[in-house]
């Protein structure tokens, strides 16, 4: 019988690993499902915001009574139709309305095209001081409003323009906002060498931006339309100032809102008016925008 040496014992094999439960395999393309604390979630943040529009078209289908009847009225009235003539009766809302599309349209449509020129110019154009000039641009935005009321309401008295649209348009041709906003998107949403392509086949540099840089500039161009409109619609203080008897639709309001008493019936149909072009606006643009927002977060 041989002893048994060290070497001959064999040597202990480790347990086998333990196998990983199989993960749960998504579809490519489809997030998650949100949980039930999600869900609600967003429902409240949906009610919260959707229920002072409600809270307008109920005051504002009821009589002048209804503000401080209690419990106050949850359901529409039917006296919407009598309080949209008594606002358009108490001011001269129709042109109120048409100066703010005018303003607000010609101040969106202006601001989309230069601001998307621009960054154009900075993102992909090569020129001496092109850093510097974004820079100037940029640091205007940092300049309080107010501050340049008194020297713009001089200047305009000079031109002749006080009481013209005009003087409320051509202030807000351009932003340093829409100049930042579409540099950034346009640097990394127009390649290079589709720039070069173009220039190879003959195109010129307007012919570029409008051929290629416009349309891939359309989803950041849409959200920057709806915000320049969304702006330029609820101006308040520098139409108020330099348009005078030519009034816009916050200026209206201002008027509906005046006097011994408020009528809170009568307001509120004004302030349902005003907002619903911005809604009409918003509906136009949503699919831009949301397809603006899936691709960034596609590129991420």
């Amino acid at each position: 019988m041989t002893a048994t040496t060290l070497a001959d014992t064999p040597a202990p094999t480790a347990p086998p690993p333990t196998p990983r439960p199989a993960r749960r395999r998504r579809r490519f393309g489809y997030p998650r499902r949100g949980s039930a604390w999600t869900y609600a979630a967003l429902l409240a943040v949906v009610a919260g915001s959707v229920f002072p529009l409600y809270w307008s078209l109920v005051v504002s289908s009821q009589t002048p009574d209804a503000v401080t009847r209690v419990p106050p009225a949850l359901v529409p009235g039917g006296h919407l139709f009598d309080n949209i003539a008594r606002v358009f009766d108490t001011t001269d809302f129709g042109l109120a309305l048409l100066n703010s599309f005018i303003v607000s349209g010609s101040i969106t449509v202006s601001v989309v095209f230069f601001s998307t020129l621009a960054g154009f110019a900075f993102a992909k154009l090569r020129f001496r001081g092109r850093k510097w000039l974004l820079a100037l641009a940029v640091g205007t935005s940092m300049v309080p409003h107010q501050l340049g009321v008194i020297p713009l309401y001089i200047l305009m008295a000079d031109i002749g323009w006080t009481g013209h649209l005009a003087a409320v348009i051509v202030p807000g041709l351009v932003t340093a906002f829409g100049v930042f906003f579409m540099t950034q998107y346009l640097g990394r949403a127009v390649p290079d060498e589709l720039l070069e392509a173009g220039r190879v086949d003959g195109c010129g540099t307007f012919r570029l931006y409008w051929h290629i840089v416009l349309p891939a500039a359309r989803p950041a161009a849409a959200v920057l339309g709806l915000f320049t409109f969304m702006q330029a619609w609820n101006d308040f203080f520098w139409p108020l100032v330099v348009l005078q008897d030519n009034p816009t639709v916050q200026v209206a309001l201002s008027a509906l809102a005046s006097g011994y008493t408020t009528d809170y019936t009568l307001t509120l149909t004004g302030t349902l008016l005003a907002t619903l072009p911005i809604l009409v606006v918003f509906m136009v643009l949503g699919r831009q925008i949301v397809g603006g927002i899936m691709q960034g977060a596609v590129k991420g």
